[in-house]
């Protein structure tokens, strides 16, 4: 079956999501290298996740020691349209700011203003959902209900970017999302599964305490995903369309 920028972009969300929750392997790097291949054979539509391929491949590089090999790796990233400025200005990366083969590489991003606007939203995003789920694994501990809490998600951005580099970020988030939504379900399911087995193995265990835990559990659910309705990304009027080149480096404060 020919591969589609559609099922190739799943293709690397699965990836993606395989190494935040289970850490990276030979074979989820050999994936990437697939991603790149596949999407260089798609041509233009598919440059965008050959940048997404590359990047992570840069980052596992660059996680490894291998800094050369990362700046590499970021460079092709650019030259198939990578424009995430913020993501460069994050933790991981920043050892490579003095190297000025990273400088050169940076310099030479394009990006609109009405673009990054939407860009240090998903970074933004993807540290508020982080945070949320680790405040919801706290609320979970001693629950006594039988009930799962999916984690709420603000909704993806829906406007068309004015470069395809935006496209390889809300890939980024949709990983992170997806990824957290799976840690927290498979707890969520153990806690439940081990009430019903104590409720078998011991009998009723506290119905009002557990009534008023799935009680509460509703209303935290219900507050959590009004909070990320009312994230959602809405574009700035008059936010400028012309490509422009990125804020210079070690100017971004990359969202807390």
């Amino acid at each position: 079956m020919a591969d589609t920028v559609h099922s190739l972009a799943a293709r690397a969300h699965d990836l993606l999501v395989g190494f935040l929750t289970e850490g990276p392997s030979p074979a989820g790097a050999a994936g990437l290298q697939d991603v790149v291949a596949r999407g260089t054979a798609l041509g233009p539509d598919g440059a965008w996740l050959v940048a997404v391929g590359h990047t992570c491949l840069g980052v596992l590089d660059l996680a490894h020691g291998r800094a050369d090999q990362a700046v590499l790796r970021l460079d092709a990233a650019v030259a198939h349209g990578f424009n995430d400025c913020v993501m460069l200005h994050s933790a991981p990366l920043r050892p490579l700011h003095g190297d000025p083969r990273f400088q050169a590489l940076y310099q030479r991003m394009r990006i609109t203003q009405g673009d990054l606007d939407e860009v240090l939203w998903l970074h933004q995003e993807m540290q508020i959902m982080t945070r949320e789920a680790q405040d919801a694994s706290v609320d979970d501990i001693g629950r006594l209900d039988t009930g799962v809490s999916p984690l709420p998600q603000a909704p993806m951005p829906t406007r068309a970017p004015h470069t395809p580099g935006v496209l390889v970020t809300r890939l980024d988030l949709s990983v992170t999302q997806s990824a957290l939504q799976r840690v927290a379900l498979k707890a969520q399911f153990r806690r439940s599964g081990g009430n019903t087995a104590l409720d078998l193995i011991d009998g009723p265990w506290d119905p009002v305490r557990a009534r008023r835990d799935a009680w509460d559990a509703d209303a935290s659910d219900s507050r959590r995903q009004r909070a990320a309705e009312a994230r959602a990304f809405v574009e700035r009027p008059g936010a400028g369309a012309v490509l422009l080149p990125c804020p210079p480096l070690g100017t971004i404060a990359y969202p807390a």
